[in-house]
């Protein structure tokens, strides 16, 4: 399988993913789901988190992005919604064409208003509404959705006359770019036949059942943890702690990290912190207290609460995940193939210079300090 089909969508950072960066968060923001478990192959890339690396999953998490290779930004960039395009454009399309795409389908439309004798339609209203998917002011529903959808449509209606009047369908620019949206219409229309044809019940329950079949088993540490700048500042939390002061005490006066309660990261696979901090974590035991572990952060006090397997996510938790993984990729094999059996020829070669991505580091981290045990043992529960 190659890289480009082992990667999957991201729908884009969340504000608590923000937040946590902003605070310096060691943790990413919690992804609601055990999505993790399920992996296309072991490469590590960067996340967008303050201090976190995240391994190239089937399904990615809600937080953070990811790099993506030039073949599957080729592909997104190919296959990006028309409605991220000029709307002004589309508004104008949408007029000029619609009595052709109607006359293809003479079932009789529900008619909702007319501006200047031209009929807007409740088919009119569907395409909108499919075109400013994602767009609508999230609060907008039932009624008001649609009152909005057909004010959207009567303005729409009124510049593209106005347009028309002004001949501006009469331009070569427009006429170029008629033809450009005209072929992304048609685009669209080819992948979405892809999409439903791949993304049946039985692709997606089979994807699912392969990727399981992959995991290995996977513990994860609920920890807790003091942040300071120094060394110094760490060994005087750690001597607090040592002498009996309580660790979410200690957090709330001299932590830098913010975004923790108390110091409290909740539960955590290794790959969700970075080296030094996860190594030193791992090593511990239930109860054990660490010596100061030196991060790209600062200083850590970290406390082991407690460990457990993670267990992979069932079908139904990652269901909508899967489903848009078989989809992307029955589409990028679609277009592969249409490739392949294409003569195609480019007047001006690519720049390899330019075009060719850079090899990903693949250094290994420096091991993280072992945790030793002064005063109160570290070992000890």
């Amino acid at each position: 399988m190659s890289a480009a089909l082992q990667r999957s969508t991201l729908e884009g950072q969340n504000t608590d993913c923000q937040r946590a960066a902003a605070g310096k968060n060691l943790q990413k923001c919690d992804p609601g789901l055990p999505i993790r478990q399920i992996r296309l192959g072991p490469g590590l890339v960067k996340s967008a988190g303050p201090c976190m690396v995240a391994r190239q999953t089937l399904y990615a998490p809600p937080c953070g992005r990811r790099q993506r290779n030039p073949a599957e930004l080729n592909f997104m960039f190919l296959t990006k919604s028309l409605r991220t395009k000029a709307a002004g454009m589309a508004c104008l399309l949408l007029t000029l064409t619609m009595p052709a795409i109607l006359a293809a389908f003479p079932a009789a439309a529900k008619v909702l208003a007319t501006v200047n004798g031209k009929q807007i339609t409740d088919d009119d209203m569907k395409i909108a509404a499919d075109d400013l998917r994602g767009t609508l002011p999230p609060q907008l529903d039932g009624k008001a959705r649609d009152s909005y959808l057909l004010d959207y449509l009567i303005n729409s209606e009124l510049v593209a006359q106005k347009a028309i009047a002004d001949k501006a369908d009469q331009t070569p620019e427009f006429a170029k770019k008629l033809a450009y949206y005209r072929e992304k219409l048609l685009m669209t229309s080819e992948l979405e036949k892809v999409a439903a044809g791949a993304a049946t019940d039985a692709a997606i329950k089979a994807t699912y059942d392969e990727e399981i079949k992959k995991q290995k088993p996977e513990t994860e540490i609920h920890a807790r943890h003091i942040l300071v700048a120094t060394e110094d500042e760490a060994k005087a939390a750690l001597k607090r702690l040592m002498g009996g002061e309580d660790f979410e005490k200690i957090a709330k006066d001299l932590s830098k990290d913010p975004a923790s309660e108390g110091g409290d990261l909740g539960w955590f696979t290794k790959d969700r912190m970075v080296p030094e901090f996860a190594d030193a974590a791992f090593k511990l035991e239930v109860g054990q207290v660490s010596d100061p572990v030196k991060s790209p952060f600062g200083w850590h006090i970290i406390e082991i609460l407690d460990k457990r397997e993670k267990t992979p996510p069932t079908f139904d938790q990652v269901k909508d995940q899967v489903s848009r993984y078989v989809v992307q990729k029955a589409q990028i094999a679609y277009v592969a193939d249409l490739r392949k059996n294409a003569k195609i020829e480019l007047t001006e070669p690519p720049d390899p210079k330019t075009d060719t991505p850079a090899a990903a580091s693949s250094a290994p981290a420096a091991p993280a300090p072992a945790p030793a045990a002064p005063g109160k043992k570290p070992g000890k529960k």
